[in-house]
């Protein structure tokens, strides 16, 4: 599969708009939250680039490769805290918005674990990645075959 185009070269300025938004979740979100959020949400969205990126980018900060493998199967592996399957919960019904969105059940799961700013940032996170995952399907970025 080619790459159709480079997103930071066709349209440099919005790519910097979403980079910064990047930036900000990256500071505003716990790290290891945030790599099971984006591979969840890359998983789901069929983004190899992605998956690749995150599972790499988790590894490297000590993430254990048996919770990354179950993040594909959160809901019956033993390895995550409530808080983080409250924000993968929260990830798959944002990521697949169904008719009525995100429902009270999810919603109000995850108020219990964060302020509104925490989150706010987190919702701010998963639709971050969404972005990254839709331009990278859409225009067939590949992973580096050797990393």
């Amino acid at each position: 599969m080619t790459q159709r185009m480079d997103i930071r070269t066709a349209a440099p300025e919005g790519f910097q708009a979403v980079w910064a938004l990047e930036k900000y979740v990256q500071a505003n979100v716990d790290s290891t939250l945030l790599h099971l959020v984006k591979l969840r949400a890359s998983m789901t969205n069929g983004c190899a680039f992605c998956v690749d990126m995150h599972s790499r980018d988790a590894l490297a900060e000590g993430e254990d490769s048996r919770r990354l493998f179950a993040v594909a199967t959160w809901r019956e592996a033993p390895f995550f805290t409530d808080q983080e399957r409250a924000a993968l919960a929260l990830t798959d019904e944002v990521t697949e918005l169904g008719p009525h969105g995100v429902s009270d059940e999810v919603w109000d799961r995850a108020a219990t674990f964060w302020t509104e700013k925490e989150l706010a940032d987190l919702l701010l996170a998963i639709a971050t990645i969404n972005v990254w995952n839709r331009t990278s399907v859409a225009t067939h970025k590949q992973p580096p075959m050797h990393a």
